[in-house]
């Protein structure tokens, strides 16, 4: 008798054990997702920015003194910028720079999409002649020994339509090759002894534009 109880438990508790096996299976595509499709994580509906598209050339800001707003951030600075550029950054990509991307003897926006843009807060010279504060475009025309760099009136302007007759003062600049390759177009401030130097560098070539401070 004590055996058939004992039968009769074990049927019992095999019978509950296949019942909530067949409860989960049969729900498990109504309540609940596989373990592993839980933890992939959410795509977007779409690769786009609905808001704006996204740029290859992402627009950036280089200021003198360097790193000017993390300086006044960190209280190390009081007084006010004396100039800063902002500019679109290109990228080679594989692409040749030189009768790829650029040609030599003819005008270039200094970057991509607007017209790059230099901000002047404090008088500041650009070879024999004084800048005064105020809002300026740059561009230039890159020769295989020199570049010639153009400051220009010429504001809120789409960069690759240069109006000479705006052109306020040309001056010819160096540049060399067989410097550090850049894949992205940079330009950053240098101090001197006589105030700053704006770099431009893409590829191997770097431009160099020596700006005076009083």
């Amino acid at each position: 008798m004590n055996c058939l109880k004992g039968g009769w438990s074990v049927l019992l508790v095999l019978f509950i054990i296949a019942c909530n096996q067949q409860s989960k299976t049969g729900n498990a595509g109504q309540d609940e997702q596989p373990v592993n499709t839980l933890r992939q994580p959410a795509q977007p509906s779409t690769a786009t920015n609905l808001y704006e598209p996204i740029d290859v050339s992402p627009m950036d800001m280089s200021y003198f003194p360097v790193h000017y707003p993390l300086k006044k951030l960190a209280g190390k600075m009081v007084t006010p910028p004396v100039m800063r550029v902002i500019y679109s950054r290109p990228h080679l990509q594989g692409r040749a720079l030189f009768n790829g991307i650029l040609k030599y003897n003819e005008p270039w926006r200094l970057g991509a999409n607007e017209a790059t843009e230099l901000d002047v807060f404090k008088t500041v010279t650009l070879g024999s002649r004084k800048i005064a504060p105020g809002r300026y475009t740059l561009y230039v025309i890159p020769h295989e020994k020199n570049w010639t760099l153009v400051l220009s009136s010429n504001i809120d302007s789409w960069g690759l339509k240069q109006d000479s007759t705006r052109d306020l003062q040309r001056i010819e600049i160096a540049a060399t090759t067989g410097n550090p390759k850049a894949e992205y177009f940079t330009m950053v401030f240098k101090r001197t002894a006589q105030g700053a130097d704006l770099l431009m560098a893409w590829d191997d070539v770097l431009a160099v534009a020596p700006f005076g401070i009083n």
